[in-house]
């Protein structure tokens, strides 16, 4: 169970209501905004900033999913781990894509630039002050600047995002193998669910 309450949609602002739509969302597509919602001003900036990341976004849905998905694994975000993005699957990803993730410096279904970036956003949740010039360097041979910075913003949000969700423990609408205690990963297709 949740261990912050989860506001029903009819008690949210007007402006997060028709921002999600919640009469024709899932109870997992409303996803944390039932939880945000409890911060209407903080719900509304946190979501335009996140349709900043999405709308203005010049990386590959395909890569940024898998690299979201690794993140997942380590913030052990439950939720992020049982979700695909119908963009990204449509861009590509398929739970062979996901399965790689397990060990992607060894995947051969990964692209340079894939592995780059998901090594990229594991430092980010894992061990930060590691991204060195090296790391920025090897970045430099797949990206532009602004895509090194747009990959930044990016992993920020799933990193810190993720991780408050993960301590919040919202598994009560994920697949059962989400919803057990011990650390689990993101690949497996009988655990998923497309959003």
């Amino acid at each position: 169970m949740s261990r912050i309450s989860k506001l029903p949609p009819e008690e949210w602002d007007p402006r997060i209501r028709d921002a999600v739509n919640p009469d024709a969302a899932t109870d997992l597509e409303q996803g944390l905004t039932r939880y945000f919602a409890h911060c209407p001003e903080q719900a509304i900036g946190l979501m335009q900033f996140g349709g900043a990341l999405k709308m203005g976004r010049s990386l590959p849905e395909r890569l940024v999913e898998l690299v979201r998905l690794r993140i997942a694994f380590f913030n052990q975000c439950r939720s992020c781990m049982a979700i695909r993005y119908t963009d990204a699957v449509d861009d590509g990803v398929d739970e062979y894509a996901v399965c790689s993730l397990e060990k992607p410096q060894e995947a051969d279904n990964l692209s340079a630039a894939e592995k780059a970036a998901i090594h990229y956003g594991e430092l980010m949740a894992t061990d930060h002050l590691a991204i060195d010039d090296a790391v920025h360097a090897g970045l430099r041979d797949h990206f532009s600047e602004a895509q090194i910075v747009e990959l930044g913003m990016t992993c920020a949000f799933f990193v810190g995002f993720g991780r408050l969700a993960a301590t919040w423990h919202m598994v009560e609408e994920l697949p059962e193998a989400f919803q057990k205690a011990e650390a689990i990963a993101p690949w497996g297709a009988e655990k998923i669910q497309v959003r």
